[in-house]
């Protein structure tokens, strides 16, 4: 999931503060140079198992090394440590795990997507990342290691959990009381002055959502993970 967004703006940016500045092509490179050369070794053919479904080292490679690319850059824009490579094998396994008891929790209540549905949400996205088409947006995740296939793969993946979440939340329609919340909240980060609510309430109401979906996603893969079979081999 994470390749597909990476490239560019995510889907929910306008509730999110931007960066003060855009990184430098020094920066970038230092960023992609970390990215080159992750270490892959020892890493096992089937990474995981999850009620006897196989996460395979494919699987594994592809959201690591967008993960470790993007967590390097931070590092290098902000000035921090680069990532504990170890730790993060970690936490992409067991985000895998995650992302496959939800798609198996989506096949039990018969949700799906089909192609039709892929290629819109490709020419959306690639729209939201000022690309021309999608075939644009497909050679830019190649560019970062990911073949066409494997994208698709990553965007229906995404896309059937993300109706698996609504199924699960059902309606979301955010008090003002939780709207104030997060203006108020806002208010305190950010040391220049933000614009009235009125003017933010659309973007307050995204973000209210948002936060619900992430809580009640959490919430379902916790109940999902009691009752699963799970095998890290790592």
């Amino acid at each position: 999931m994470l390749a597909l967004t990476a490239c560019g703006g995510g889907d929910d940016s306008s509730a999110k503060a931007e960066p003060s500045e855009e990184p430098t092509s020094q920066e970038e490179s230092a960023g992609a140079e970390q990215a080159q050369e992750p270490d892959l070794e020892g890493i096992p053919d089937v990474v995981a198992e999850v009620n006897g479904q196989e996460v395979t080292k494919d699987d594994f490679v592809v959201l690591y090394e967008a993960q470790l690319q993007q967590a390097a850059m931070q590092a290098t824009q902000t000035g921090g440590e680069q990532p504990d490579e170890d730790a993060l094998k970690e936490q992409t396994a067991e985000q895998l795990v995650d992302t496959t008891l939800m798609a198996q929790e989506a096949e039990t209540r018969g949700i799906a997507v089909t192609e039709e549905d892929v290629d819109d949400e490709l020419a959306a996205l690639a729209k939201e990342n000022k690309l021309g088409s999608a075939e644009e947006l497909i050679a830019a995740l190649e560019k970062q290691g990911a073949t066409e296939d494997q994208a698709r793969a990553q965007l229906e993946s995404q896309m059937v959990i993300e109706q698996l979440v609504v199924d699960e939340a059902g309606p979301v329609e955010p008090t003002e009381q939780e709207l104030r919340k997060i203006y108020d909240a806002a208010s305190k980060q950010q040391p220049q002055e933000i614009p009235p609510f009125a003017k933010v309430r659309a973007q307050l109401v995204e973000q209210a959502k948002s936060d619900r979906m992430a809580e009640v996603a959490q919430t379902l893969v916790d109940a999902l993970r009691e009752d699963a079979d799970i095998t890290v081999n790592l």
